[in-house]
């Protein structure tokens, strides 16, 4: 598919430190050419064979929007879920596409048979928006969430379990983790963590926005009860892409957020996955694009792109250590294409837009518990200069100080 659209990669190897190497790999994509673009992870830029497509679906919705609806979405979107649930290790009738991981977490949320007393455990490295999702939850039917702080520093799987476990209680139902942790960019023992949870009768929920891509993902052979993911972060299909798991022991409880017909009519939806096909009237271009990310990045080569930009995110780890003398949360390998590193003690609320503004820098200070970090998150289009220009940004910044 996207071959059409855009030359494969060239078979001679790229070695991880080759910046040069990769600049045509890098032309794949269309950055604002005033911007040192350093935040993938919070809005991953689609590459132009994703664009292009989505262009294409949208012009196709638009000529006839009647055919488009009634004849051809069903199977376009049919095809785009069976090769995005072969990419993440499940089988189709497990996903349902939504909007981000967000929505999804809603979807379970709104799904999950709470009652009153029961606890959700979630833990202080959980993103924001997922705790308020799990407080409505709690708050509607008289339940409460719980809220584990996970050791600093963080030095083996085992403790981050334990951390957990210790705060289990018979009420417990059910255990909220982030595959990768979006405050502090941690990959975290998510097998490890579902067999200890579902050995008890627990059952785990992960939030997953920065795992598909990043990571090689199997949904199955983690154990979850649900996931919730975002394709528009490192797959880099287009903003407004996800999907939502459900272990099929489930599937009878799975219910949309927005209730609407399912399935156009004549056609009633006959499974749960079927319930989230026509949610009304609305752009579906979004979810066509994932196949084609898929295939793009499957052109890159993906051992390529992980090597090349966990080793982008070291450089930028190792750089900010030197800088701010600040220890890591956890061992470098908890880490993929990430870098996450204390700044030094002091408030920080302005360095986001000082480096914006000044350097046209974008890349996420963010305040997590006591001290405020610096995230940097890499991909293929970035280069090692540009982790010297935010190295140097920030040496200025702490000068002035």
């Amino acid at each position: 598919m996207t071959n059409e659209l855009q030359p494969p990669i060239d078979d001679s190897d790229l070695g991880p430190h080759d910046d040069a190497g990769w600049n045509r790999v890098a032309e794949m994509w269309d950055i604002r050419h005033d911007t040192v673009y350093l935040n993938h992870g919070s809005f991953g830029p689609a590459p132009n064979t994703v664009r292009q497509y989505r262009r294409q679906m949208i012009d196709r919705l638009n000529q006839q929007p009647m055919d488009f609806y009634v004849r051809q979405l069903e199977p376009l979107l049919t095809a785009a879920k069976r090769q995005t649930s072969e990419f993440v290790g499940t089988a189709p009738e497990n996903l349902v596409f939504v909007e981000n991981a967000t929505y999804g977490v809603n979807v379970v949320a709104e799904s999950f048979p709470l009652r009153a007393g029961d606890e959700i455990l979630l833990n202080n490295h959980e993103y924001g928006a997922v705790q308020r999702i799990w407080d409505r939850a709690a708050q509607r039917v008289g339940a409460k969430t719980i809220v584990a702080t996970l050791p600093n520093p963080i030095e083996s799987a085992d403790q981050v379990v334990d951390a957990l476990l210790a705060h289990v209680t018979p009420a417990t139902r059910l255990a909220i983790i982030s595959h990768i942790t979006s405050p502090t960019a941690l990959i975290m023992p998510v097998q490890q963590l579902c067999r200890a949870f579902l050995e008890l009768g627990i059952a785990v929920c992960i939030d997953g926005p920065h795992a598909p891509a990043q990571i090689d993902l199997n949904i199955d052979s983690i154990g979850c009860d649900f996931y919730a993911a975002s394709c528009h972060k490192w797959l880099c299909a287009t903003l407004g892409t996800g999907f939502c798991y459900a272990d099929p022991k489930w599937h009878d409880q799975m219910q949309p957020v927005l209730k609407s017909w399912g399935r156009l009519l004549p056609a009633l939806p006959q499974t749960w996955a079927e319930e989230f096909i026509w949610p009304g009237t609305r752009d579906p271009s979004g979810y066509l694009t994932i196949p084609v990310a898929i295939d793009t990045m499957n052109e890159i080569g993906w051992n390529r792109f992980r090597t090349r930009c966990y080793a982008m995110a070291e450089y930028a780890s190792q750089s900010l250590v030197e800088l701010t003398r600040q220890p890591l949360l956890a061992p470098r390998d908890w880490y993929g294409c990430m870098a996450h590193v204390p700044l030094p003690i002091g408030n920080y609320d302005d360095l986001q837009q000082y480096l914006w503004n000044r350097h046209r820098i974008e890349v996420p200070i963010i305040q997590f518990d006591s001290s405020w970090f610096v995230r940097v998150s890499c991909h293929v289009y970035n280069r090692r200069g540009q982790i010297d220009l935010l190295i140097e940004a920030l040496s200025r910044y702490l000068r002035q100080r």
